[in-house]
């Protein structure tokens, strides 16, 4: 989808150093699209009379001044940038959307707490985490888990552990690695581990939805037999959705994004939004750098906001 034309001359300067700022349609383009092209842009949805906002902005101006200049901040006051509302297709405050590239590519509706406000801007910002020999562990862990070995990723996971108790890109990948291994009660206990004031962390998210897809039992022959329900009845939505369980079970990822994607297109709302849903969990469970989320987020996105 081509982003959406709102107004403004994308030619506009900027001052440097601007990192939060408040923004109209005659803005829009240079504060918003083509500032994202340099670096991740938020853009807050609010309203004088909203109190949830009040409680909301702060925290991200607060969050993203803590960033350093990885990430910035434009404001949007919806009762004087109604097109831009309309356009953008806000139905409530406060909301919350992530630019990147000239694209939306992440977002949340409503007040959140302060600890996944600090994640959203930290995912964003790609923020470093811990002392430099702790993370060449959890660093190398993560490689060998992407790479397939998951037996050396838990070794190298559980060192660092014995070095930081509650590192939650450590306890996460642990557990990934049992969610690997078959080892569902030890993902869970590990898992455990996770400090009350990180349960929101992004990694610790991730991998409660690979357990959550792990736990959900996919029978052999699945695929083909949910292929076939599909295709004799297309508008079957939970057929199609279990087919994209089943897809994603066998490692077929692209696959069963499009069947999501079909089925929120035929019909976004179809269950309370499940196969939208479906794909959130998806994304979570790989979680958000990965390169298939990202290209499933602008997929969304582009299919919602066309």
């Amino acid at each position: 989808m081509e982003t959406p034309i709102i107004g403004g001359d994308p030619s506009a300067a900027e001052t440097p150093g601007d990192l939060i700022k408040d923004a109209d349609i005659s803005s829009f383009m240079a504060d918003v699209i083509e500032a994202s092209r340099e670096v991740p842009v938020i853009v807050d949805f609010w309203a004088p009379w909203c109190g949830p906002c009040k409680q909301l902005t702060p925290a991200l101006e607060s969050a993203v001044k803590s960033a350093k200049g990885a990430v910035k901040l434009v404001k949007i006051n919806v009762d004087e940038n109604q097109e831009i509302a309309a356009q953008m297709r806000i139905q409530s405050i406060p909301a919350v959307y992530a630019f990147k590239d000239g694209q939306p590519v992440d977002g949340f509706m409503g007040a959140v707490p302060e600890s996944q406000i600090n994640t959203f801007v930290e995912g964003l910002a790609g923020a470093p985490l811990g002392d430099q020999e702790l993370e060449a562990i959890v660093e190398a862990a993560q490689a060998a888990l992407d790479g397939g070995d998951a037996g050396q990723a838990a070794q190298l996971f559980a060192e660092a552990l014995q070095r930081d108790r509650e590192h939650v890109v450590a306890i996460a990948g642990l557990a990934k690695c049992q969610i690997a291994g078959g080892d569902l009660e030890g993902a869970t206990a590990t898992l455990a581990l996770t400090p009350p004031a990180k349960e929101d962390a992004p990694e610790i998210v991730s991998a409660r939805a690979a357990m959550e897809l792990a736990a959900t039992p996919v029978d052999e022959g699945a695929v083909g037999e949910l292929s076939s329900a599909v295709d004799a009845d297309p508008e079957n939505h939970q057929a199609r959705i279990d087919l994209a369980i089943a897809l994603n079970a066998e490692g077929r990822r692209e696959e069963a994004l499009d069947q999501l994607l079909e089925s929120i297109k035929r019909d976004r709302e179809w269950n309370e939004s499940a196969a939208r849903q479906q794909m959130l969990t998806f994304f979570e469970a790989w979680g958000m750098s990965d390169e298939m989320t990202i290209a499933g987020r602008r997929r969304l996105s582009s299919l919602l906001f066309s």
